[in-house]
């Protein structure tokens, strides 16, 4: 099976003007030209983050005594976290 030529895209052209009507037209283009705006929107955007995120993890494995001394301080207990606090307030 081939491909229409340009005689059978244009009758096909045709046809579905008179069906859905060019305003129906225009606006099913103009949705479908936001849509395409919106993920193109979409994938810059998780390219910066995808970016950001191997810069903080080139930081990291130049750093490995920081990345060490972060992580301590995540595995903290929080009793350790509320006697800071209080040092804090203390002060």
């Amino acid at each position: 099976m081939s491909m229409p030529g340009p005689t059978e895209l244009i009758i096909i052209l045709v046809i579905v003007a008179l069906i859905f009507g060019t305003t129906k037209i225009k606006n099913i283009g103009s949705d479908l030209g936001g849509a395409i705006k919106s993920f193109r929107k979409g994938l810059n955007e998780a390219e910066s983050v995808e970016s950001d995120l191997s810069k903080v993890g080139e930081e990291i494995n130049k750093n490995p005594e920081d990345s060490e001394a972060s992580g301590e301080e995540i595995n903290k207990s929080p009793e350790d976290s509320e006697s800071a606090a209080e040092e804090i307030k203390n002060d």
